[in-house]
C-alpha cells in the first residue's frame, strides 16, 4: 500500500495525466493563432525592431498618430478579448486533434477489509472476523480505428472556427484602428474649434468696444451696445462649450488606447495641410477588392465551413465505430496469491437506436449551417454598402474642404468690410455681428471639413479591409516618421 500511495502522491503533485507534466503544446496549435494581441495589423505597421506592445512611459512620451494607433491596438481591451478567443479556439483545435491519438488510463486501488464469521449457533457467531488487505492496479489502452469521418469533421470544424476567430481578431483590430484614428483627429478638430471660438470671441469683443465707443460719443443707440454685449456673451458661451467638447475628446482618446479617461496625453499635432482632392475610383472594383480583403466577411465564410463540418460530424455520430483496446491488471490480497490478467481486442460499437437523438442533432446542425450562410450573405451585402457610403462620404468631404476654404476667405473679407463700415459710421451693428457670426461659422466648418476628410479616408480604407498607416497619415506625417 505504501508503494501505491507514493504513486498517487506523485500524480497529485504533477497533475492527473501524463500530458499535464510531460507536454505543453504537443500539436503546436498555439502557432495557429495570432502571435500577439495586436496580431497581423501590428506586425504590418511595426516601425522599429522591438518586442510587440512594449512602449515607453505614456506620461513622458509625445505621441504621434502612429503611436496612438500602436497603443490602441495593444492596450484596448477589445483586442485582448479577440486574441484570447483566438487562442482558446486554437486549444480547441488541439482537442480535436487529440482524437487521433490513443488513450492510456491507469486505475489503482488499496483497501483494508473486515469480513465477519458466517457460522452461528443460536444467533451467536462461532467463527472470528477476518481482516485482510487488498491492492489492485490496471492499465488500459484504447485507440479508435475508424469512425466514418467523425474525427475528421470535428477537426475541420475546429480549424475553420479558429480561422474565423483569427479573421474576427483582424476585424476587431481594424475597428480599434479606425476608432483611434477618429479619436485622434476629432480631438484636434475639437481643439481647433476652441481656437476658432476664441478668435470669434475676440472679434465680437472688438465690436463691443466699438459699439461702446460710439455710444459714449453719442453716435450710436443703446440698442447697438446691448446687441454687441449679447453677441459677446454668446461667443463666450460658444467658447466654453467648445472647451468642454475638447476635454471630452481627450477622454475618448485616452479610453481608446486603453487608459483611464482622466490620463493626460502629450500629442504631436497632425500635419494636415490641404488634403488630396483627386481620387476617382471604379466603385465596382473597390467593392470586389473589399470582398476579398474584409476580415469579417472571411470570418463569416469560415463559420459557414465550420457549420458544414458540424453537419458531417453529426451524421457520422450515428455510424458505427471500430476501436482497439488492451488491458493489463494486477490484484493482490493477503488471503490469496497475486493475480495477473492481460487482454487485447477489437470492438465495434453500432448505435442501432438512440431515441432519434442523431436525427435531431443532424437537423440542428443543418439549420445552423443555413443560419451561418445567411449571416455571410448579410455581411457580403454590408461590405458593398460600407464601401459605397465611405466612398461618397470621402467625396463629399473632399468638396467640403474646397468649398469651406472659399467660404472662410469670403467671410473674412465681409467681416473686415463690415467692421470698417461700422467704425466709420456707415454700417449697422447688426451687419457687423452677422458678418462676424458668418466668419466664425465658416472657420468652424473648414476645420471640421479638413479633419473629417482624414477620418473619411480612414473609414474608406477600413471598409476596404485595409489597415495601414499610409491610409490615414498625411504625406508630411509620413516624412516625420
Amino acid at each position: 500500500m505504501r508503494g501505491i500511495g507514493f504513486f498517487l502522491a506523485v500524480f497529485a503533485a504533477h497533475g492527473t495525466t501524463l500530458d499535464a507534466f510531460a507536454f505543453d503544446d504537443p500539436f503546436s496549435v498555439r502557432s495557429l493563432a495570432a502571435p500577439s494581441v495586436a496580431g497581423s495589423v501590428h506586425e504590418a505597421n511595426a516601425r522599429v525592431a522591438q518586442p510587440p506592445c512594449t512602449f515607453d512611459d505614456v506620461a513622458q512620451a509625445t505621441l504621434a498618430l502612429a503611436d496612438v494607433i500602436d497603443r490602441a491596438l495593444c492596450n484596448n481591451p477589445q483586442t485582448s478579448v479577440a486574441w484570447a478567443n483566438a487562442r482558446a479556439q486554437a486549444a480547441q483545435a488541439g482537442v480535436a486533434r487529440s482524437a487521433y491519438w490513443p488513450t492510456l488510463n491507469a486505475n489503482l486501488s488499496a483497501s483494508r477489509n473486515r469480513q465477519d464469521g458466517g457460522t452461528r449457533v443460536g444467533g451467536v457467531p462461532i467463527s472470528s472476523a477476518t481482516l485482510y488487505n487488498q491492492e489492485s492496479a490496471s492499465l488500459t489502452a484504447g485507440y479508435l480505428l475508424y469512425d466514418f469521418g467523425a474525427r475528421e469533421a470535428a477537426l475541420e470544424s475546429a480549424l475553420q472556427t479558429l480561422a474565423a476567430m483569427n479573421y474576427t481578431q483582424d476585424a476587431v483590430l481594424q475597428n480599434v484602428f479606425l476608432s483611434s484614428v477618429q479619436a485622434y483627429y476629432q480631438l484636434f478638430a475639437a481643439r481647433a474649434a476652441v481656437d476658432s471660438m476664441r478668435e470669434a470671441e475676440r472679434s465680437v469683443q472688438e465690436s463691443l468696444k466699438a459699439a461702446s465707443a460710439r455710444y459714449d460719443a453719442g453716435a450710436a443707440t443703446p440698442a447697438d451696445k446691448y446687441q454687441a454685449q449679447t453677441a459677446y456673451s454668446q461667443a463666450m458661451l460658444n467658447r466654453i462649450q467648445a472647451e468642454g467638447n475638447a476635454k471630452s475628446a481627450e477622454g475618448v482618446l485616452s479610453n481608446t488606447i486603453g487608459l483611464d479617461a482622466n490620463r493626460s496625453l502629450k500629442l504631436l499635432p497632425p500635419a494636415t495641410g490641404v488634403p488630396d482632392q483627386t481620387f476617382e475610383r471604379n466603385l465596382e472594383e473597390l467593392i470586389a477588392v473589399a470582398r476579398k480583403q474584409r476580415p469579417d466577411l472571411a470570418a463569416a465564410e469560415a463559420q459557414v465551413k465550420a457549420a458544414q463540418a458540424n453537419v458531417s460530424a453529426a451524421q457520422a455520430a450515428g455510424m458505427p465505430t471500430i476501436s482497439l483496446s488492451a488491458n493489463a491488471g494486477y490484484s493482490d490480497t493477503s488471503l490469496s496469491s497475486p493475480f495477473y490478467s492481460q487482454s487485447i481486442g477489437v470492438s465495434v460499437n453500432i448505435p442501432i437506436f438512440t431515441g432519434f437523438n442523431t436525427t435531431y442533432r443532424v437537423r440542428t446542425a443543418q439549420a445552423q449551417a443555413e443560419s451561418k450562410k445567411a449571416q455571410r450573405d448579410s455581411i457580403n451585402l454590408q461590405v458593398a454598402l460600407d464601401v459605397w457610403q465611405s466612398y461618397y462620404a470621402l467625396s463629399t468631404n473632399t468638396q467640403a474642404v474646397r468649398t469651406s476654404a472659399d467660404l472662410v476667405t469670403s467671410a473674412a473679407q465681409s467681416e473686415r468690410v463690415a467692421l470698417g463700415r461700422y467704425k466709420a459710421g456707415a454700417g449697422s451693428i447688426i451687419d457687423l455681428l452677422t458678418a462676424q457670426t458668418s466668419l466664425a461659422s465658416a472657420r468652424l466648418q473648414n476645420i471640421q471639413a479638413i479633419y473629417n476628410w482624414y477620418i473619411a479616408r480612414a473609414a474608406l480604407a477600413q471598409a476596404m479591409g485595409r489597415t495601414d498607416l499610409a491610409a490615414v497619415e498625411s504625406p508630411q506625417d509620413r516624412k516625420n516618421r
